[in-house]
Formats: structure tokens, C-alpha cells, sequence
């Protein structure tokens, strides 16, 4: 991509998804409404904001429509792992257990394309907290493993990486070939408007084979959209492994709060977990079909904060010149069949929502579909400086490991090492001026 093409990319942003762009960078930046929302469409993401912030409880309660938690979850509320609608994070030093994190499991699918294979008696999910009289699958803990590097004008950095330590299992060994995969949880502002641009725009950017030659082979995952009850591409996820942004509330909903729904109408629960099958659940569908439905239209329509001046063109440049915008590609667009809200509009999320291969580095060794352990979907870039403010920290990549955006950009290897590379080589000027670029976004 050449530097104009970038820099067109750049002034476009003040006019990219118009309808959903409001100037607020404060701690609420990522929870506000896009401001083009008529007053039927704010009844009902003011309703979803409250399913999305609400604390379910233990069943039978008064709390009617709310009670239903677990028997087996993470965090009682989307907002425990989402806080203010941006990401979660790994522990830090004086904490003992995920707050906003947890780990995937799987065994090895059987060919390519699979789903991920449960682990006997505990599924595809560790839940580390049940109700009471159910036991919880898992105690997950964590320490930092630490490695040094050099850049090309002799300054040194640190990186770090997780090493999971997984005991009191409650339901028998894992077995010695489990898969695992720790993860942090994800910002959830702009999805409405990922979810909107077709798929077509999206493919036409794969090179499987790599045929142009530029070492950039991106691909599409595919899955099966329960909501849509057909095989689909996937786009939301660390792994693109949800077609839809309802797939992607409920089986969250499911897999970390333990509410079932239309979609996934049985408890979260193993067959060798028996407490958990007794346990009073709170209706046939815990999450409703009408609750459903709002908090992922809330979700759908949260607005993006707008991008900030850079203070120069320069780290524009750099972030063409270095080849980052190979797969954080600037600018997408809805298409004209999205709903009118989302409807023909540009995008500047700076993902091309593809897999690529991220070297053996950030390999979480887990297949997840098409997906394979090396492979991560393009994570967006807007609003990425904002997470000091809105989320008290700077912790980066899919599982926290990166203090800041350097270190993020240090573990790219694989299809991105050229990029990687050119930063190591870079002067401290130019690797400042790019990260602050990346810091407006």
C-alpha cells in the first residue's frame, strides 16, 4: 500500500462511520451509543447496557429474569470480563485468580476444519467458579516467563509470555494430550459495524498460497452459525471463530456466565458432572429470546470513539512503509444491505478480520477450526490508545502478555516478521513516532 494511499486512509477517518464516531476519549469512551441513534433504538440499547452490566444470580431468586447463574462460569455479568466495554487483562502480581481471562481447552481435532474437540468431563472451557454445592472444574494460575532482545541501535527490551499452572481439578485428570489457551477478553465497541461489511470485501484480501509474493497469505476461518444454522465465515473472536454477533453473545453467555438460551438450551455442564446437572436452573431459556436479542443490538450498537490527530504524517509513513497495513488494513466499508444504522459506511478498524500466521511465538498450539495454533485474526487498531484510560492498563495481545505496543509488535513473527523486523531496526524517532500513530487510532 503506498504512503498517499495511507494518508488518504488517515484524513478519511474523520469522516469513516460517521454515525457511529463521537469525540469522547475519557474513561466512557468505549461504552457510549453511536450518536445517530433515534430514540426507539436508545430505549432499547439502554436496556441491553443493563443486561450487559447486570449480576446474574444463583437460581431460584426473586431477581426475576436474572437468576440462572451457572451452575459452572467465570464471571457473573458480561461486563466482569468486558469491563466499560473495552478488554480484560492477565493477574497482575498481587492477584490469585482471572478477573477478566480464562482458559480454552480442547483435544487434537481429528482433520482439519474441525471444531474443537471437548475434554472428557470438562468441555471446551475451564470454569473456575460454580455455585455453591457444585465444585469448580479447575484452580488457574499463572507465572511470567521472561526473555531479552536488542534493538538494531543497541536498546534492549524485555518480553514476557504466560506459563499456566492448572490444579484442584475437580473432575479428574486432563488428560496428557489437552490443548490449552489462554486468553484475555476482547473490546466489544464497533462489532455492529464489522459485522455489516460483507463478505466478499473481506475475501477478496485472502492469498492462501501467497502468490503475489509479499508474505502475506491471510484466510478466512469458517464455522457453524447456530443463529443463522449454517456454515459461515467467521469474524468475531481471537480466532474468527463466530460467524455472528449473536453466536458470538450466546455462546459467551454460555461458556462464561453458564445461561442457556434458544441457541444453546442445555446447563453448562459434563455428564460426569452430577451436582451440576441437579442444580435449579432459572427457566427454559435462562438468557430469553427477547433479552437475547437486545443485548446483542446493544452490542451491535455501541458507538466508536473518533481517532485522534496524530502529531505527525511521519508514523503514518512508517506504518506503511513497514508493511502493517498489510493485515490492519485502514479502511473497510459496510455494505448497502446492512441495516440502515450501519449501512454504507467506511470503517477504520485497521484489521482485515483474516487469519495470519503469527509465528510460533504467539502459538497457543490449539487448533480452533480452520484456525491452527499459529494462526490469530487481525486484531482492530481503533481505539487501542484509549485502554489506559478506559481500562486502567496498557496490556496487549490475545493474552495480555505485551505491557505496552511495542512489545506487541516485538512477538509478531511468521507472516508479520518483516514488519517486526523493520521496527527492531528502526531508530528510537521512527519507532516513537509509529507507536504514537498506532496510539491515535
Amino acid at each position: 500500500m503506498s504512503v498517499l494511499l495511507l494518508l488518504a486512509f488517515s484524513c478519511e477517518q474523520t469522516i469513516a462511520a460517521a454515525s457511529y464516531l463521537h469525540s469522547e476519549h475519557n474513561r466512557d469512551a468505549f461504552t457510549r451509543p453511536a450518536p445517530s441513534l433515534n430514540s426507539a433504538e436508545l430505549r432499547i440499547f439502554n436496556f441491553g447496557n443493563r443486561l450487559f452490566n447486570t449480576n446474574w444470580v444463583v437460581a431460584p431468586s426473586s431477581s426475576n429474569g436474572f437468576d440462572g447463574l451457572g451452575p459452572m462460569f467465570n464471571r457473573v455479568s458480561c461486563s466482569g470480563c468486558h469491563l466499560r466495554d473495552g478488554r480484560g487483562r492477565p493477574p497482575l502480581a498481587a492477584e490469585t485468580e482471572l478477573l477478566s481471562a480464562l482458559v480454552r481447552i480442547s483435544l487434537p481435532s481429528p482433520k482439519p476444519g474441525s471444531p474443537p474437540v471437548p475434554v472428557p468431563n470438562y468441555g471446551t472451557q475451564l470454569s473456575d467458579r460454580a455455585i455453591p454445592g457444585v465444585a469448580p472444574e479447575a484452580r488457574i494460575s499463572m507465572i511470567w516467563s521472561e526473555q531479552t532482545g536488542q534493538y538494531a541501535d543497541g536498546s534492549r527490551y524485555t518480553l514476557r509470555k504466560p506459563v499456566l499452572k492448572i490444579d484442584q481439578l475437580g473432575y479428574g485428570p486432563l488428560p496428557s494430550q489437552t490443548q490449552f489457551s489462554f486468553r484475555v477478553a476482547p473490546a466489544v465497541f464497533g462489532l455492529g459495524l464489522l459485522e455489516a461489511v460483507p463478505d466478499a470485501q473481506i475475501l477478496a484480501r485472502t492469498d492462501p498460497e501467497d502468490r503475489n509474493r509479499d508474505g502475506i497469505s491471510g484466510r478466512a476461518n469458517y464455522v457453524y452459525s447456530k443463529a443463522q444454522n449454517r456454515r459461515m465465515m467467521g469474524r468475531f473472536g481471537w480466532k474468527a471463530n463466530a460467524a455472528t454477533l449473536m453466536d458470538q453473545n450466546l455462546e459467551a453467555a454460555l461458556g462464561d456466565i453458564g445461561l442457556s438460551s434458544d441457541l444453546h438450551p442445555e446447563q453448562n455442564c459434563s455428564t460426569a458432572q452430577s451436582a451440576c446437572l441437579g442444580a435449579e436452573d432459572g427457566g427454559k431459556p435462562e438468557l430469553s429470546a427477547v433479552f437475547a436479542e437486545k443485548l446483542t443490538q446493544y452490542v451491535r450498537m455501541l458507538g466508536v470513539p473518533a481517532p485522534r490527530r496524530p502529531e505527525s504524517a511521519s508514523g503514518s509513513e512508517l506504518f506503511s512503509k513497514f508493511g502493517c497495513a498489510s493485515c490492519h488494513t485502514p479502511l473497510l466499508q459496510t455494505g448497502p444491505d446492512a441495516a440502515p444504522l450501519l449501512r454504507n459506511q467506511k470503517v477504520a478498524a485497521y484489521t482485515d478480520l483474516l487469519l495470519h500466521d503469527l509465528g510460533a511465538g504467539l502459538s497457543d498450539a490449539r487448533s480452533d477450526h480452520l484456525a491452527s495454533g499459529r494462526e490469530w485474526r487481525t486484531a482492530p487498531l481503533w481505539g487501542v490508545g484509549l485502554f489506559p484510560v478506559t481500562n486502567n492498563h496498557s496490556l496487549y495481545l490475545h493474552d495480555g502478555r505485551a505491557r505496552n505496543l511495542a512489545e506487541a509488535i516485538l512477538w509478531h513473527g511468521g507472516e508479520a516478521q518483516a514488519s517486526q523486523s523493520a521496527f527492531v531496526r528502526a531508530s528510537g524517532a521512527e519507532r516513537d513516532a509509529l507507536l504514537r500513530f498506532i496510539e491515535s487510532l
